[in-house]
């Protein structure tokens, strides 16, 4: 039987000793792509940080192919794109291939002078995101639709088939934002990768991820994109209460 990529049981965590996601159970196979959307504050990060290791669970599990974060078992098997990984500081000088090529550096390699393949991850990378061009220009010259794509490059040249990314779409123009989407889908559809996305877009979301997955504290909705609730459907999930009744509506009218 095929084990999950990702499966989370009665997860919950808590930051200051207050209880921010609770009684979270998400299972992810491979070749999903997986949209988690919610309001400001409720948990999004939280989760992202308990998958990676970096919060630990107060209750509950999680297992990354089938070992726990963090596990030596799983390093360069999941990358990471966070949601200020594009903007490096302007007065960095690092080109996009140096900073790509940062993905092929772990605690296992750090002091080894060969190459063992790095260079061809490194070029296998920029070439699935669209980077050739550009490959030698300082990352600051970029735009911030560069810039996301130089960061994914990044996470690919490690050679992760589960990519975690955080807000990528903030701070990008539309068409950048389009091609980026586009990037991720065909990532997963010719490439095999699978995708865990945190995003406040809805809209983004509906047109590209395979499943949305509402998260407010606990998770409100986990399913096929199509079947997303609408506004008013969303609003009952959240316990959300319309504050006009029918009589102020008709006499409005």
């Amino acid at each position: 039987m095929e084990i999950p990529i990702l499966d989370v049981c009665d997860l919950s965590v808590a930051r200051s000793g207050k209880i921010i996601i609770k009684d979270i159970c998400l299972t992810i196979n491979e070749g999903e792509f997986v949209g988690i959307v919610g309001p400001n504050g409720s948990g999004k990060s939280t989760l992202l940080l308990a998958l990676l290791g970096v919060l630990k669970a107060r209750t509950g599990t999680i297992e990354i192919y089938g070992n726990p974060p963090m596990s030596r078992k799983i390093q360069g098997m999941v990358g990471w794109v966070s949601q200020a990984a594009a903007n490096l500081p302007k007065d960095i000088r690092i080109t996009v291939r140096e900073l790509v090529r940062l993905g092929t550096i772990n605690s296992g390699n750090m002091f080894d002078l060969a190459d063992n393949g790095r260079s061809e991850r490194v070029d296998r990378a920029i070439k699935m995101t669209g980077l050739e061009n550009v490959e030698n220009i300082d990352i600051s010259s970029l735009s911030g639709g560069q810039r996301q794509r130089t960061v994914i490059a990044r996470a690919l040249a490690t050679e992760a088939d589960f990519i975690l990314l955080d807000e990528p779409l903030v701070g990008i123009d539309r068409d950048s934002r389009n091609s980026l989407l586009k990037l991720l889908d065909r990532l997963c559809h010719e490439e095999g990768k699978t995708i865990l996305m945190v995003s406040h877009d809805l809209a983004a979301m509906r047109q590209t991820a395979h499943r949305m997955v509402f998260l407010e504290e606990t998770i409100r909705f986990d399913g096929p994109t199509r079947n997303f609730p609408d506004l008013e459907r969303l609003a009952d999930l959240r316990g959300i209460e319309p504050v006009h009744d029918d009589v102020h509506m008709h006499e409005a009218n």
